[in-house]
């Protein structure tokens, strides 16, 4: 039973992101370094760690192999930040957890893994719902068109990620590739927020206070949580409790900004549910 209240836990920490970046007036890139350089320094302990217990099986190749991984995290955060303040948080949430839909396609062309019809069929079925969305923004007009394209490019991007997460099982431990990784991530973003870094409010313990949340709460906590739950539980049954993610997003945005989804969203929703729920089942199982 523990292991699926820490599956709820990872779910809900992670769904935090979007309500802590729109609470947050940093900007998005000066943001994103922050980020990630502060969960680099709060895992900095753990890797620490495991980096004495193994420190004869790591060679330079395997840090070598953290440089893309980093780029394209980086990258996943820095249109994540962006497209998580240009729509609804709901609903950019939604588009952000699509990953499921996408990762058959990635690891076929990076991995050489089949792709079956289930997979497809739930890809179209999910990809229909997010047309739906987006074509009563674009009628409608404002910034949630523009905020479901960014938000889309994030998840692609975060697809990348894991796909090439995938590809790096072999190191000894997690923490091993995860933080390197996250430290080229905010090196990358911090080079980029370079011309933005006087803008930011070092005085406000308010913007101090987010920053840390966002480094801890969602990065730290909730991808912790959802990686143990994912060598603890059945694959399927992670992603699947993961789509959750905008349910606790939209209840919160709710009560802390009054957002509220149009009508089309919750039938638009179910569609892109209902395919992930489809791309998930379909995928075989490891081991």
């Amino acid at each position: 039973m523990w292991r699926y209240l820490l599956l709820f836990i990872g779910v809900f920490a992670c769904s935090t992101s979007v309500i802590i970046i729109k609470a947050s007036t940093t900007h998005a890139l000066v943001l994103n370094a922050m980020r990630l350089l502060l969960a680099t320094v709060l895992l900095a302990p753990v890797f620490w760690r495991d980096w004495r217990r193994h420190r004869d099986a790591i060679t330079r190749g395997h840090l070598r192999r953290g440089l893309l991984p980093g780029g394209v995290l980086a990258l996943h955060f820095l249109a994540w930040t962006y497209g998580a303040r240009m729509t609804n948080s709901a609903q950019a949430t939604l588009i952000v957890n699509l990953v499921p839909v996408a990762m058959p396609f990635f690891l076929h062309f990076l991995a050489r893994e089949r792709i079956n019809r289930a997979e497809i069929l739930g890809t179209i079925l999910a990809m229909t719902g997010l047309v739906v969305l987006s074509a009563r923004d674009a009628l409608e007009g404002g910034g949630d068109l523009w905020g479901n394209i960014v938000c889309f490019v994030s998840m692609l991007l975060f697809a990348w990620y894991l796909a090439l997460g995938r590809r790096n099982r072999d190191f000894p431990s997690v923490w091993l590739y995860v933080v390197p990784v996250y430290l080229v991530a905010g090196l990358f973003s911090l080079g980029m927020a370079a011309p933005w870094l006087g803008s930011f409010a070092f005085a406000s313990a308010r913007e101090w206070s987010l920053m840390l949340g966002l480094a801890f709460v969602p990065t730290i906590c909730g991808h912790s949580a959802l990686n143990y739950s994912m060598r603890r539980l059945r694959g399927q049954i992670v992603s699947l409790g993961n789509v959750a993610q905008f349910v606790f997003a939209g209840v919160m945005a709710f009560v802390l900004f009054r957002e509220a989804p149009a009508a089309v969203f919750y039938a638009a929703s179910a569609l892109a549910v209902a395919g992930v729920v489809i791309v998930i089942l379909a995928t075989p199982s490891e081991g």
